[in-house]
């Protein structure tokens, strides 16, 4: 018997097994929709209707807001069931060992699979990046307000911190925008290596030839332990408005390169950004945590299933499939509170779990 070496088994083989998984998968993720929408949506339409004015249209625009947060979290739970769904009929109906009698082997089975998979985690990026991520944003405000109107952005800020270089700024409130940003209560921390030389103080400032301008400032020089005063002095050069601007960021209601570009923005401010930056990273890998759901579900596809143990295979599959959910939730809660670095909290479970599954898949069949 003469073995096919190719990626692929056939094109038909290639077409129908995909068609399948897809099929199915987006079938389960339906289904999952609806009930935990239906059941999401009993437990908040109390807190929704006690706000005066609400009413049906509040409602619907609640499931519009929700539904793609539910959509996004149970789509790699729904592909993991899509799997197991096709391999396991597929297996059942013989359809699995027809194909390995043919000389196909479990690779060959399972690569359908695992590009269409990759079809959907682009899919999934996508609708995180431009769905997800604003339903998020304006739900997070709506509930800030118990499901009452939202009120307009007053567009103050208060108590930031900026780090220029070596020194440090405090406002105690920050109010406008771009070149119309006005600092109020401002202190200036002039440091040279690790000593503080002079704190400069005022109670405004703003954006003047490429730094900022404080006017009627008190400056206490340290060594010399002496206060003085000055008109206005310049400061800051370089320090861009928006480092001063920056509220507090939410990552989940940010799409990928608005949050990148927070992060700098915050990273030049002097801010700490481990958090921020594995949930940036983990918006790709949670993606692709889709590509490995065949993998790891594929145990329930191989084996003789008149030996009785093809639901066995499926509770290993599942089993699998639900410990990866665990190990990444774990890391990502590591990652939050800096105890990982974001690279390998973001990472670290999608590279164990491809090689777990692919062990399972070279030791049991190949």
């Amino acid at each position: 018997m003469k073995l096919n070496l190719s990626f692929f088994a056939s094109r038909t083989i290639t077409w129908y097994m995909a068609r399948l998984f897809v099929v199915r998968s987006f079938a389960v993720l339906a289904g999952l929709a609806i009930i935990l929408m239906a059941l999401d949506l009993l437990g908040e339409t109390g807190d929704i209707l006690a706000v005066p004015g609400n009413g049906d249209a509040q409602l619907w625009y609640y499931v519009s807001l929700r539904l793609p947060q539910i959509v996004s979290r149970f789509l790699p739970f729904s592909v993991l069931l899509g799997t197991l769904i096709t391999l396991a009929t597929m297996n059942q109906n013989s359809e699995i060992i027809s194909m390995k009698a043919a000389g196909i082997s479990a690779h060959q089975i399972l690569a359908p699979l695992i590009v269409a998979s990759f079809g959907i985690a682009a899919l999934s990026f996508w609708f995180n990046d431009h769905v997800v991520a604003r339903a998020t944003n304006v739900l997070s405000a709506w509930q800030d307000v118990d499901y009452g109107p939202i009120p307009q952005s007053h567009g103050v800020v208060g108590n930031v911190w900026v780090r220029a270089g070596e020194d440090l700024i405090h406002a105690a409130q920050v109010t406008g925008k771009g070149p119309t940003t006005v600092l109020h209560q401002v202190t200036y921390y002039d440091r040279t290596g690790d000593r503080l030389t002079a704190v400069v103080s005022g109670a405004r400032a703003v954006p003047a030839s490429g730094g900022w301008r404080m006017d009627n400032v008190r400056i206490f020089d340290v060594s010399a332990g002496k206060v003085t005063g000055r008109p206005a002095i310049s400061f800051a050069q370089g320090v861009a408005a928006d480092r001063f601007t920056l509220a507090e960021v939410r990552p989940d209601g940010m799409s990928f390169k608005a949050l990148s570009r927070a992060i700098g923005d915050l990273r030049a401010a002097g801010r700490p950004t481990v958090a921020l930056d594995t949930v940036l990273w983990h918006k790709i890998s949670g993606a692709l945590s889709a590509v490995l759901m065949p993998l790891l579900a594929s145990v329930a596809g191989f084996g003789l299933a008149r030996s009785g143990a093809l639901f066995i295979r499926a509770v290993i599959g599942m089993a699998l499939g639900f410990t990866y959910f665990v190990a990444d939730n774990f890391a990502l809660a590591m990652g939050n509170i800096g105890a990982y670095p974001p690279l390998l909290a973001a990472w670290a479970p999608f590279l164990l779990f491809l090689l777990i599954g692919e062990a399972v898949l070279i030791r049991t069949e190949e």
